[in-house]
């Protein structure tokens, strides 16, 4: 096994992965901005390497500084966590060269996959069924041709797009030719890559995902579903699994194509499938996530499996230890992504000093978090700052243990949605959990017609 891991991050994820390897017995090596010099990731790990200063791109995404890091304190692996570096395959053939082990699939199928143009094309010669569109990157004369014929309303995106950048919907023809250059530019500022496509808008569908472990020896196994419906601005805000608004028929089919999927590609690590289902439980692949996700939590507390720890099994060459049967699910979970923003106004990021913190406990109560009391929150980087998991035997249960772990949080000095999710759990659509990515906005605008009424 590996005997030391630099973790490539910050925030949550990578307390995450530092605990799993204390687990497995392996050595970690933490890597830090100036401006989390007091982040409990450096706290915790093995040993801790500043990589520069605040903003990303002089430190979480500074390649050479993270691989130097990696070979000066004698690391056989980097883990890459989620958002930053995790699907950059440039940096994962660097780690490689360096003749450092990348804890993720191998950067060729990274590349196939993070680029939304090339994952299409594959899972059409898989036989997997995608969104109408242009399936690859097109110049806006062409995008303008497709969209014509596919009809109104669709959606621009970039290529090597992810976590709702770079996206763009067009309700009418007269609004195209600037949402097309919008997208274009944030593509460039985001992903250094100006490639675009086109595909059909699916209106209010449901957005599930299956979550699967592939091996370096040709085994691929599902982990079930998640629904990932509630969105806000294409950011999910509350994931759970399994979904109880489809049906078993489209779940199996669901899980089968994800698994052809891995098989048709080679892939080799823990990764997601992301599917978008409409109102006649028609599915399409709508993206590959080739990495962690931050709602693996969720899955982890219905299968009882470390998705984390078997992840570096896997990049260490070790088989998968489970067969497809050998998988099963026990009860549900909820996760509410707790973030430091002020959802009265517009959920702007509230970065600031948290003046006291005290999180809620007891069965089927996991919080995943870096933050505590005293923590000075950065504000260069992404504003969640708490996971909240609740499981229990079933969703109704799930829901109370959620409404009861929501009150006894408390956050103070900084605005957090704890009150926005605190809110939804009563909401009736969300009880039924009969929900779709359209259900947020339509939530938010009853808020705000209430807060009218009240004043």
């Amino acid at each position: 096994m590996f005997k030391k891991i630099l973790i490539a991050n910050r925030g949550e994820i990578a307390v995450r992965i530092i605990r799993a390897c204390k687990e497995l017995g392996i050595k970690s090596v933490a890597v830090y901005s100036k401006a989390d010099k007091d982040a409990l990731h450096k706290q915790l790990a093995s040993e801790t390497v500043c990589i520069g200063e605040a903003l990303p791109q002089d430190s979480y995404l500074n390649v050479e500084r993270i691989i130097s890091a990696a070979l000066s304190t004698g690391c056989d692996a980097i883990h890459p966590g989620f958002g930053f570096l995790s699907e950059n395959p440039e940096f994962a053939r660097m780690v490689e060269k360096c003749g450092l082990t990348f804890i993720g699939p191998n950067p060729e199928v990274m590349e196939k996959m993070g680029n939304k143009a090339m994952a299409i094309k594959s899972m059409i010669d898989a036989g997997i069924p995608i969104v109408p569109g242009s399936h690859k990157a097109v110049d806006k004369d062409e995008a303008k041709k497709i969209a014509d014929e596919i009809g109104y309303p669709v959606l621009i995106k970039a290529s090597m797009g992810g976590g709702g950048k770079g996206i763009r919907l067009v309700k009418i023809k007269g609004d195209f030719d600037y949402l097309y250059n919008e997208a274009k530019e944030e593509a460039i500022k985001y992903f250094s890559n100006g490639e675009i496509y086109i595909e059909k808008y699916i209106e209010s569908p449901r957005h599930i995902e299956v979550q699967v472990m592939c091996d370096k020896h040709g085994n691929v196994v599902h982990l079930f579903e998640r629904n990932c419906s509630l969105q806000r601005r294409n950011q999910k805000m509350v994931e759970e699994a399994p979904c109880q608004s489809i049906s078993n028929d489209l779940k199996n089919k669901l899980y089968t194509s994800a698994v052809k999927a891995c098989k048709a590609v080679g892939y080799d690590s823990v990764g997601t499938i992301e599917f978008l289902v409409d109102k006649n439980e028609n599915y399409y692949f709508i993206e590959m996530n080739t990495r962690i996700q931050v709602e693996h939590s969720v899955t982890e507390e219905v299968t009882g499996i470390d998705i984390v720890k078997n992840m570096i099994k896997i990049a260490y060459g070790l088989k998968l230890p489970y067969k497809q049967e050998d998988i099963t699910l026990n009860g549900y979970a909820i996760e509410c992504r707790i973030t430091a923003e002020d959802m009265n106004n517009n959920f702007s990021p509230s970065p600031g000093k948290i003046e006291f913190m005290h999180v809620p406990g007891g069965m089927g109560v996991r919080i995943d978090s870096a933050v505590y009391s005293g923590y000075q929150i950065p504000p260069y980087y992404d504003s969640m700052i708490l996971k909240l998991i609740i499981s229990g035997k079933t969703r109704l249960e799930c829901i109370r243990k959620m409404r009861a772990s929501l009150e006894e949080l408390i956050i103070d000095g900084i605005p957090t949605t704890t009150e926005f999710h605190y809110v939804l759990s009563f909401h009736p659509t969300f009880i039924l959990g009969n929900y779709d990515t359209k259900f947020i906005e339509e939530f938010l605008k009853e808020l705000t017609l209430n807060a009218k009424l009240i004043r």
